[in-house]
């Protein structure tokens, strides 16, 4: 059986991509290691700092040893230490916002981005320009940050950190397609779906699917 060790630094993360994987890869053994403190600790610093990058690759190690077949980030915040990692395992391993950016620019040029954490939203927009930038598009990105949504989703309120999430979408009303930048955030991705006309993309379920056709491309080519 393939084993996948998710990694998280919220709680509020662990659930969606939990029914991402029951829908579209149940196959898979699910390994969950998380780092609550991560939030925090990079709020404070205010910026990656070689401990947090260290703690980073920790965990990955750490699903490395147990076994995994490939690797899934859910919280974006960590997007340079995560490419760092990615670079030095031999299994695959992925940010959890880089396939729904894909999406996104295939969707459109003028992209948005409501994200409830700034620390990851700040991550985001430079992972997006320099995933833009490789992929030969040319695209704007428009971002609106809701961080009384991630302080609800925290307290386990999850229909107010939806209320408030919905409520920040006229603001991007105007973009070609929204993105909804972290796993926390995909539990408001049916009512906001509901709400705008604008598409709306969620990161678990395109990340899910990438990693599958990685860790099956691997297989295959070893």
């Amino acid at each position: 059986m393939t084993r996948i060790a998710l990694i998280h630094a919220v709680y509020a993360a662990i659930d969606p991509v939990t029914k991402a994987f029951g829908s579209l890869w149940p196959q898979a053994s699910l390994h969950h290691l998380i780092d609550d403190g991560l939030p925090g600790d990079l709020e404070q610093a205010g910026h990656l700092t070689d401990h947090i990058r260290g703690r980073i690759r920790g965990l990955a190690d750490l699903g490395l040893s147990a076994g995994a077949d490939g690797i899934l980030f859910t919280c974006s915040a960590f997007a340079n230490a995560i490419e760092d990692t990615a670079r030095a395992l031999p299994i695959p391993v992925l940010k959890p916002d880089e396939a729904m950016f894909s999406a996104a620019l295939q969707a459109g040029r003028r992209i948005g981005l409501l994200a409830t954490f700034p620390p990851a939203a700040d991550s985001m927009v430079a992972a997006f320009h320099r995933q833009a930038e490789a992929d030969g598009i040319k695209a704007t990105l428009e971002t609106v940050c809701v961080p009384e949504a991630m302080v609800a989703a925290r307290a386990g309120d999850t229909a107010m950190h939806n209320r408030l999430v919905v409520q920040a979408l006229p603001q991007l009303e105007a973009c070609d397609v929204i993105m909804l930048a972290h796993f926390s955030t995909s539990t408001a991705l049916s009512d906001a779906s509901a709400a705008t006309k604008t598409p709306v993309l969620s990161a678990p379920q395109a990340a899910v699917l990438a990693l599958k056709e990685a860790v099956e491309q691997r297989r295959t080519a070893g």
